[in-house]
Protein backbone atom coordinates (compact mmCIF):
# COMPACT_ATOMS: atom_id res chain seq x y z
CA UNK A 1 0.00 0.00 0.00
CA UNK A 2 1.13 3.27 -1.02
CA UNK A 3 2.15 6.18 1.79
CA UNK A 4 -0.43 9.17 0.42
CA UNK A 5 0.68 12.54 0.57
CA UNK A 6 -1.53 15.49 1.55
CA UNK A 7 -1.86 16.11 -2.41
CA UNK A 8 -3.18 12.58 -2.71
CA UNK A 9 -5.85 12.95 0.09
CA UNK A 10 -6.92 16.71 -1.37
CA UNK A 11 -7.33 14.70 -4.85
CA UNK A 12 -9.06 11.99 -3.58
CA UNK A 13 -11.37 14.34 -1.80
CA UNK A 14 -12.62 15.86 -4.98
CA UNK A 15 -12.93 12.50 -6.54
CA UNK A 16 -14.90 10.99 -3.81
CA UNK A 17 -17.30 14.35 -4.55
CA UNK A 18 -17.72 13.58 -7.99
CA UNK A 19 -18.51 10.18 -7.67
CA UNK A 20 -20.98 10.40 -5.12
CA UNK A 21 -22.61 13.09 -7.27
CA UNK A 22 -21.97 10.58 -10.03
CA UNK A 23 -24.00 8.28 -7.62
CA UNK A 24 -26.82 10.14 -6.48
CA UNK A 25 -27.93 10.76 -10.10
CA UNK A 26 -27.91 7.33 -10.97
CA UNK A 27 -30.26 6.64 -7.91
CA UNK A 28 -32.27 9.20 -8.66
CA UNK A 29 -32.76 7.95 -12.16
CA UNK A 30 -34.02 4.65 -10.45
CA UNK A 31 -35.87 6.54 -7.72
CA UNK A 32 -37.91 8.78 -10.46
CA UNK A 33 -38.15 5.99 -13.22
CA UNK A 34 -37.42 8.04 -16.03
CA UNK A 35 -38.98 5.01 -18.23
CA UNK A 36 -42.67 5.41 -17.11
CA UNK A 37 -43.09 8.38 -19.50
CA UNK A 38 -41.42 6.29 -22.44
CA UNK A 39 -43.98 4.14 -25.33
CA UNK A 40 -44.61 0.41 -23.82
CA UNK A 41 -41.24 -0.75 -25.87
CA UNK A 42 -39.04 1.83 -24.40
CA UNK A 43 -40.61 1.47 -21.31
CA UNK A 44 -39.33 -2.58 -21.66
CA UNK A 45 -35.98 -1.64 -23.06
CA UNK A 46 -35.69 0.50 -20.30
CA UNK A 47 -36.80 -1.69 -17.34
CA UNK A 48 -34.64 -4.63 -19.11
CA UNK A 49 -30.93 -3.26 -19.45
CA UNK A 50 -30.69 0.21 -17.80
CA UNK A 51 -30.09 -1.33 -14.49
CA UNK A 52 -27.12 -3.80 -16.47
CA UNK A 53 -25.80 -0.54 -18.01
CA UNK A 54 -25.30 1.88 -15.55
CA UNK A 55 -24.80 -0.56 -12.42
CA UNK A 56 -21.19 -1.89 -13.59
CA UNK A 57 -20.63 1.79 -14.40
CA UNK A 58 -21.02 3.26 -11.27
CA UNK A 59 -19.39 0.30 -9.44
CA UNK A 60 -16.66 1.47 -11.84
CA UNK A 61 -16.14 4.61 -10.31
CA UNK A 62 -16.53 3.21 -7.14
CA UNK A 63 -13.74 1.34 -7.59
CA UNK A 64 -11.66 4.01 -9.10
CA UNK A 65 -11.87 5.76 -5.47
CA UNK A 66 -8.76 3.68 -4.40
CA UNK A 67 -6.14 4.09 -7.23
CA UNK A 68 -4.44 6.24 -5.08
CA UNK A 69 -3.86 3.62 -1.89
CA UNK A 70 -4.05 0.73 -4.77
CA UNK A 71 -1.68 1.99 -7.73
CA UNK A 72 -2.25 -1.55 -9.47
CA UNK A 73 -6.54 -0.25 -10.13
CA UNK A 74 -5.10 2.82 -11.71
CA UNK A 75 -5.14 0.47 -15.33
CA UNK A 76 -8.97 1.01 -16.64
CA UNK A 77 -8.61 -2.35 -18.49
CA UNK A 78 -8.40 -3.75 -15.06
CA UNK A 79 -11.25 -2.03 -14.02
CA UNK A 80 -13.52 -2.87 -16.10
CA UNK A 81 -12.20 -6.56 -16.41
CA UNK A 82 -13.21 -6.19 -12.61
CA UNK A 83 -16.64 -5.04 -13.07
CA UNK A 84 -17.36 -7.23 -16.21
CA UNK A 85 -16.33 -10.56 -14.14
CA UNK A 86 -17.88 -9.86 -11.18
CA UNK A 87 -21.71 -9.09 -12.93
CA UNK A 88 -21.26 -11.99 -15.81
CA UNK A 89 -20.71 -14.59 -12.66
CA UNK A 90 -23.51 -13.68 -11.49
CA UNK A 91 -25.45 -13.99 -14.46
CA UNK A 92 -23.99 -16.72 -14.95
CA UNK A 93 -25.01 -18.45 -12.04
CA UNK A 94 -28.34 -17.10 -12.56
CA UNK A 95 -28.44 -19.14 -15.66
CA UNK A 96 -28.18 -22.41 -12.96
CA UNK A 97 -31.16 -21.16 -10.93
CA UNK A 98 -28.28 -19.70 -8.80
CA UNK A 99 -29.36 -16.18 -7.59
CA UNK A 100 -26.97 -14.03 -7.51
CA UNK A 101 -28.34 -10.44 -7.62
CA UNK A 102 -30.91 -11.40 -10.08
CA UNK A 103 -32.73 -14.42 -10.52
CA UNK A 104 -33.74 -14.61 -14.60
CA UNK A 105 -30.80 -15.74 -17.23
CA UNK A 106 -30.38 -13.26 -20.09
CA UNK A 107 -27.25 -13.15 -22.25
CA UNK A 108 -28.03 -9.84 -23.58
CA UNK A 109 -27.32 -8.50 -19.68
CA UNK A 110 -24.29 -9.69 -20.20
CA UNK A 111 -23.39 -7.41 -23.01
CA UNK A 112 -25.60 -4.28 -20.96
CA UNK A 113 -22.78 -5.03 -18.41
CA UNK A 114 -19.64 -4.73 -20.54
CA UNK A 115 -21.11 -1.46 -22.43
CA UNK A 116 -21.59 -0.28 -19.07
CA UNK A 117 -18.22 -0.89 -17.99
CA UNK A 118 -16.78 0.08 -20.70
CA UNK A 119 -18.97 3.12 -21.45
CA UNK A 120 -17.32 4.22 -17.94
CA UNK A 121 -14.07 3.78 -18.79
CA UNK A 122 -14.29 5.90 -21.97
CA UNK A 123 -15.70 8.85 -19.47
CA UNK A 124 -12.87 8.11 -16.66
CA UNK A 125 -10.53 8.53 -19.39
CA UNK A 126 -11.99 10.69 -21.93
CA UNK A 127 -14.67 12.86 -20.16
CA UNK A 128 -13.64 13.52 -16.42
CA UNK A 129 -10.17 14.73 -17.16
CA UNK A 130 -11.05 17.36 -19.23
CA UNK A 131 -13.53 18.43 -17.35
CA UNK A 132 -12.14 18.13 -13.91
CA UNK A 133 -8.42 18.91 -13.91
CA UNK A 134 -7.63 17.00 -10.80
CA UNK A 135 -9.16 13.99 -12.46
CA UNK A 136 -5.68 12.55 -14.22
Amino acid sequence: MKELTPEDLAQIKKRTYVVVALMLLIATAFIFRPASYLPYKGYILYHSYFADVMLPFGFYFLISLNEKTFPWLRKWWLKVLIIFAGATTSEILQYFDIYAFGVTFDPLDIVAYGTGAMLAAGVDQLVFPKVFGFWK
